[in-house]
């Protein structure tokens, strides 16, 4: 058994790579500095050392190219892991995602499988350049065919890239940047939670907070605040945007009778709107108050030294949960 007792969200993705390719050799990874360099983030470091150059592939500058490359290997035979370096990068290659990566399995009346993960480090956060901020999830959950799904902790980065790389249908796994650096408990024998099921990372009475990857920790952190307040709040970790747990954002609501969403991505049609939308039509009779959303604004991404207020930070959810609570 092997129990990492403090491990790094962008670590416990590197040995989920590792024990992946160590179970399945037709396993690959491929993206721009994933080999020599490790990823910008370091988050494939050692890989190409350990597995040679023929399974962690330094590619071209062509995210296009990565991404159609990937799709002829998926119909030979291999599970390629694609890296895009960085969010904003994706935009090249989105007409082989959803043209083709996401209709293949469908065209082919189930007779093809597109078993290929491509890893989007995505949101803000960090300080950069345009281009390496956004939170493009809601483009790709639109699209029938593909999955999409986001950890926002290291047992859940290890477990869900495993789960995706296993699966036979494309998944889009978004990891949240800022949180690379962030340390968990990792049990790597454990029996995981399915990869679309949603989780209760904090039982609460009065309100539930639902969030996914980088927004989570933002929702415990308010959910504390709000207790020293007399406020018992539920953070329901949804880790799956497509598809997503229904059931499990009912059943809380069910219970505390009040939802607040929460992601990095813009408001305006972002997935929190589907969110509210279903959770109105199957909880009309148990909700006491609308359905609110925390999110970016409908905007460009800011240069960096505006970014903190742009992103949905403690003080907007902390006043989300006020007014739901309010009605």
């Amino acid at each position: 058994m092997a129990v990492f007792e403090k491990i790094t969200l962008s670590k416990a993705i590197n040995a989920s790579l590792r024990a992946s390719m160590e179970a399945d050799s037709k396993v690959l990874v491929m993206g721009e500095d994933v080999g020599k360099l490790g990823g910008v983030f370091r988050v494939t470091d050692g890989l190409q050392k350990d597995f040679g150059e023929e399974r962690v592939i330094d590619t071209p500058l062509a995210e296009s190219g990565i991404v159609g490359t990937a799709i002829g290997m998926a119909l030979r035979g291999y599970r390629p892991v694609v890296e895009i370096q960085f969010d904003g990068f994706v935009f090249p290659a989105y007409d082989q995602i959803v043209t083709q990566l996401a209709k293949m399995h469908a065209r082919a009346l189930g007779k093809i499988k597109m078993p290929v993960v491509i890893r989007i480090p995505y949101g803000g956060g960090i300080g950069a350049v345009e281009h390496h901020s956004e939170s493009p999830e809601a483009l790709f959950a639109h699209v029938a065919g593909l999955k999409c799904v986001s950890p926002s902790n290291a047992s859940d980065a290890y477990w869900m890239m495993r789960q995706a790389i296993e699966s036979d249908d494309p998944v889009i796994y978004f990891e949240p940047k800022r949180r690379y650096h962030d340390k968990g408990r990792l049990d790597t024998e454990a029996i995981p939670d399915p990869l679309h099921a949603a989780r209760v990372a904090q039982a609460g009475t009065d309100v539930t907070l639902a969030a996914y990857g980088p927004m989570v920790k933002v929702c415990l952190d308010a959910a504390k605040v709000a207790a020293e307040e007399g406020r018992s709040v539920e953070v329901l970790d949804l880790r799956s945007i497509s598809p997503m747990d229904f059931d499990a954002i009912q059943a809380s609501v069910e219970k505390t009778r009040r939802l607040v969403v929460v992601h990095e991505a813009p408001v305006f049609l972002g997935s929190g709107s589907e969110v509210a939308a279903r959770i109105t039509e199957r909880c009309f009779y148990h909700l006491e108050a609308p359905v609110l959303r925390v999110g970016g604004f409908h905007s460009p991404y800011p240069p960096s030294r505006l970014e903190d207020e742009y992103l949905p930070g403690l003080d907007r959810v902390l006043d989300a949960v006020d007014r739901v609570l309010a009605y």
